[in-house]
């Protein structure tokens, strides 16, 4: 099967793009280095008409698949198991800016458009596209919506579903749907480009997406501040939504244990305020000029110190001064991985649930492990939080991530079940959370998502033991 299928394989997509032999780890090692798969062969189509040609492959000889975008996931949902027997099919040679309607305010992108490249493209043309996320350089447009990706502008833009008109799609049967539409409005029936974001490429295989634009923003204003505690957090998110409405892009909270790890593994980062309990980072971005937003800023600032939410704050003078402040909150994954393997948890909950959430899971995790480390960090504004568990100094990472993570997960999932949350906000199911969705998730979504797995790929290729199991 093996020889005949590589065969095919290279007749789809050319010899030098079937790779079989050398150091494969940039596709079979996942970015947080925790699952090394074994693929077949990786196979790098350069169109949407040459991944039909390798699913229809791969479904004629029986193998399955695996879709790949940037490798910047973190659920294990994009590599290979360590069978040698699945085709590792990356997206990354699919990587033009196809078109943009000005008129329209839309852009249409291939699959493997590393995320940054289309912000970029955006703002040449004069508009913004607002998904923004710490693996912005390295992640693709089809991962973001395969995984109906966040990000820091949740708050006011929505996730990666909100910003897609449409998509084209390979089918399980190496078929392509053709859905790019502009289209704000098409009640045509069941919304496939919905079904397929966020299915983790268990359904189909997104080539291609039309995406809505935006008008650039005249004045923005990005900041931090200090707050002694999570509820005056959330009362200063309530404070800035009365003020400054749809103007608010970003609201980051950050807890001092993060920032500390920051400050320890990049010491050459600003670190703008005095140590606090939490910090804010905040951004506002509209139609005022700068100096008509920073002013609205101000004051809503000084309503904030005048009631005790905020002890201090610090606003960015220039842009150069506002992107060091995100690189501060963005360096907070990698800080931790720096600290070596963790317990991550990407859950959500109504904001008004997370004050509560936090201190008594906080109390519950140091009681259960002694010693060890909440890194909380998140996005405040949509209500998901990145809520990790860090061993005890001294204790060897891997092995405290072996022993105690199902123990670890059950406290914190039971607190978020039990308050109307979601194990995952963000990141996905992936293999990670596979299991632990069967014993969260409601009975009957369950049987509709095997029905519809059952029905869009009943013979299983596309991404198999991710998401549902059959």
């Amino acid at each position: 099967m093996s020889t005949a299928l590589l065969e095919a394989l290279r007749g789809a997509v050319g010899d030098t793009q079937v790779l079989c032999d050398g150091d494969l780890s940039r596709y079979e090692l996942d970015w947080r280095r925790r699952w090394r798969g074994r693929a077949l062969a990786v196979v790098r189509p350069a169109s949407a008409g040459e991944v039909a040609a390798v699913v229809r492959a791969c479904a004629a000889h029986g193998a399955s698949i695996v879709p790949q975008g940037g490798n910047t996931g973190l659920v294990g949902g994009g590599v290979p198991d360590d069978s040698g027997r699945q085709v590792l099919l990356s997206l990354q040679r699919l990587n033009r800016v196809r078109a943009i309607d000005a008129a329209n305010a839309t852009l249409t992108a291939d699959a493997g458009c590393v995320l940054q490249a289309v912000q970029q493209a955006a703002a040449d043309a004069g508009f913004l596209f607002p998904l923004s996320l710490a693996a912005e350089g390295s992640c693709t447009l089809g991962g973001n919506l395969a995984t109906n990706a966040g990000g820091t502008q949740v708050l006011r833009f929505g996730n990666a579903r909100e910003l897609c008109l449409g998509l084209e799609v390979v089918t399980a049967h190496g078929e392509i749907w053709n859905g790019l539409s502009g289209l704000r409005k098409d009640n045509t029936g069941y919304d496939l480009r919905d079904l397929m974001i966020g299915s983790e490429g268990t359904l189909g295989i997104i080539t291609a997406a039309t995406m809505k634009l935006f008008a650039l923003p005249v004045g923005r204003v990005t900041a931090f501040a200090a707050c002694a505690g999570l509820p005056q957090c959330v009362q200063l998110l309530q404070l800035a939504r009365d003020r400054l409405g749809a103007a608010l892009t970003g609201f980051e909270v950050m807890e001092s244990f993060a920032l500390e790890l920051v400050a320890r593994h990049y010491p050459q980062l600003p670190r703008p305020l005095p140590d606090a309990p939490w910090t804010v980072l905040m951004e506002t971005g509209d139609a005022d000029d700068d100096a008509a937003a920073r002013q609205r800023f101000e004051a809503l600032m000084q309503a904030a110190l005048e009631r005790d939410i905020v002890t201090d704050v610090v606003v960015a003078e220039s842009l150069a001064q506002a992107r060091a402040l995100w690189h501060v909150r963005e360096s907070i994954p990698l800080a931790q991985a720096e600290d070596g393997p963790n317990i991550k948890h990407d859950i959500a909950l109504p904001v008004s649930a997370i004050a509560d959430f936090v201190a008594t899971t906080d109390a519950a995790l140091k009681t259960a492990f002694p010693g060890a480390r909440v890194v909380n960090f998140g996005h405040l504004g949509d209500g998901n939080l990145h809520y990790n568990l860090q061993g005890p100094a001294g204790v060897a990472p891997q092995a405290f991530l072996e022993q105690h993570e199902h123990k670890a997960n059950a406290i914190v999932y039971d607190a978020v079940v039990a308050r109307g949350g979601s194990i995952s906000a963000e990141h996905g199911i992936g293999a990670l959370k596979r299991d632990e969705l069967v014993l969260r998730k409601d009975p009957v979504a369950l049987t509709m998502m095997r029905a519809i797995k059952q029905a869009l790929d009943p013979k299983g290729t596309l991404n198999p033991g991710r998401v549902v199991q059959p």
